[in-house]
């Protein structure tokens, strides 16, 4: 692990904070969570489920794996409070908001 890493998950774990109003400890724990999902990602497919905008639930299947060809831009690192994956049934890149994170498989 990499104290880059360390600060992405203090980075979300803080947005958790502001956005839901929680207790810290459950934040930093959602944030590894999160962690941990993007790192499988990495190296393979991952189902999970979030929330929508809208407030219906999404099921997703995410990878990270095998697509730098679909990559356009400067890839510049995010502000930790979405999580960006490749969608695998749309094949399309999408998006979520930490706070909305219900499940992962």
């Amino acid at each position: 692990m990499k104290r880059t890493d360390l600060s992405t998950i203090m980075r979300r774990a803080w947005a958790l904070f502001r956005v839901t109003g929680n207790a810290f400890a459950v934040c930093l724990s959602k944030a590894w969570k999160l962690y941990r999902m993007n790192c499988r990602m990495r190296y393979g497919i991952v189902r999970f489920t979030y929330k929508k905008v809208d407030g219906t639930l999404r099921n997703a299947v995410g990878t990270l794996r095998d697509i730098a060809s679909t990559v356009k831009g400067p890839g510049l690192p995010g502000d930790g409070r979405t999580v960006k994956y490749y969608d695998v049934e749309a094949s399309g890149w999408r998006s979520f908001k930490v706070g909305n994170i219900v499940t992962i498989y």
